[in-house]
């Protein structure tokens, strides 16, 4: 209380931050979220001398004929423009969405902001004037490992409403004779999203001939199918594709199964949002365990 002459003064250094963050950012214009724009980033990490290049982001998408919406905050702890790829790579695998419709802005930090959760601090100032639609929806996730891969996800995550696409096109698949290992791994390079698979000597003595042509996803999913060995299955999930040996084993959140005789589809299942699920921003409590 204060006596007329004398008060008590509290300095709120993580508001003050969040203040200047938000202010900088603002300050901006979003640029198309482009391998281009990423490169150039990164010249200019060099140029300013930033050796971690870690920093905060905001992603934009523009529908056509829409306003263009923040979508996502986020923070990189390692280098700024490989986090901003991460997300180009992601998207661009998607079903509902085009990479054109992208774009962001971002900020390089040179101080360790680990300890005060930047990315939260702007979550908070942007919730006070509207929505951020991906943070607490899976989108930041990479892969959740094999634990996850039986999990129910929330009817509002990011997968079930932009799955990955598994109509388009393999790149750096090899024609002609080869191991079912290196198949398998030509397969993982050349999707953007995360295929998984357990390893097994056999697939390296295991020779296949790789047709001549491209070869849509679900087309090179449908081909490895046919010279699996029996319990081997592919599982195309919402947001990953996995293959383990544990047929007819299936999983809540899968679309697709692939198997020696055949290829199946299911509904994913979802739950409803509980009130024990994370606060806005942060990424637990997508799943259910």
């Amino acid at each position: 209380m204060a006596d007329g002459y004398s008060d008590q003064f509290r300095l709120s250094i993580t508001e003050a931050l969040s203040t200047q963050l938000y202010a900088a950012l603002k300050e901006l214009e979003p640029a198309p979220l482009t391998q281009e724009n990423l490169d150039a980033l990164v010249a200019q990490a060099e140029r300013l001398g930033l050796p971690s290049k870690s920093g905060v982001y905001q992603l934009f998408r523009q529908e056509p004929g829409k306003e263009r919406q923040l979508t996502y905050v986020g923070k990189a702890d390692e280098p700024l423009p490989e986090r901003l790829g991460n997300h180009l790579y992601k998207l661009s695998g998607r079903e509902g969405i085009s990479i054109d419709e992208m774009s962001f802005k971002c900020l390089f930090v040179e101080e360790d902001l680990s300890s005060v959760s930047p990315e939260k601090m702007l979550i908070k100032e942007h919730l006070k004037t509207g929505k951020i639609v991906w943070n607490n929806r899976g989108f930041g996730n990479n892969d959740p490992g094999r634990n996850r891969d039986r999990t129910t996800i929330k009817s509002t995550h990011f997968d079930l409403e932009f799955p990955i696409d598994l109509s388009r096109e393999v790149r750096g698949l090899t024609p002609g004779v080869q191991s079912l290992h290196d198949v398998l791994w030509e397969i993982k390079r050349g999707i953007p999203f995360n295929f998984r698979f357990k390893h097994s000597a056999a697939f390296k003595e295991l020779m296949v001939t790789v047709p001549e042509g491209n070869m849509t996803v679900d087309e090179a999913f449908r081909f490895v199918a046919q010279h699996l060995p029996d319990k081997w299955q592919i599982c195309a999930l919402l947001g990953w594709v996995i293959m383990y040996d544990d047929s007819p084993t299936t999983y809540p959140s899968a679309r697709r199964y692939y198997r020696f005789e055949g290829v199946s589809t299911q509904t994913p299942k979802s739950r409803k949002p509980g009130k024990g699920d994370a606060e806005d921003g942060e990424e637990d409590g997508d799943f259910d365990e």
